[in-house]
């Protein structure tokens, strides 16, 4: 799957970045190699690649985090088919991600903690994939015990 495959149209324009938020965004996601300095005085190169921004939509998503939709360097941002504007992604695309149903977080828990949740989730479909080889090992080597 890759992350277009999970993209919903016709987003709410809460999701979308604002133009005066760009160069922050450009910022952290772009590469660094700058002079910092510790509380104490010591001077250092701080060095970062870049993250892909916006995101590639033909490919497999990035991990995600429990500090997704949040301004840091690893929320998704993603260039809308539907609008050709940056934005986040929702919590449905995040549940979707995870291989989750749509809307399965939507309980009354606030936004930040639907967002929260799939950031802390296991992706449904590559625990499934590790179960069934770790059960077809165990039976190959004859590792379980039956009753």
């Amino acid at each position: 799957m890759t992350l277009g495959d999970i993209l919903d149209t016709d987003v709410e324009e809460s999701f979308y970045i604002k133009a005066e938020d760009l160069p922050k965004w450009e910022y952290m996601k772009g590469s660094k190699s700058e002079m910092r300095k510790t509380r104490e005085g010591f001077e250092y190169n701080y060095t970062e690649g870049a993250i892909p921004f916006p995101e590639y939509l033909d490919r497999p998503s990035r991990t995600m985090l429990t500090s997704e939709s949040t301004k840091n360097r690893s929320t998704h941002v993603i260039l809308d088919p539907q609008t050709n504007r940056l934005r986040l992604l929702t919590p449905r695309e995040c549940e979707k991600l995870d291989g989750f149903e749509p809307d399965w977080t939507a309980t009354g828990m606030p936004l930040r903690m639907r967002y929260f949740c799939m950031g802390n989730a296991l992706v449904v479909g590559l625990i499934e994939r590790m179960g069934k080889s770790l059960l077809e090992f165990a039976k190959e080597h004859k590792l379980l015990k039956t009753s």
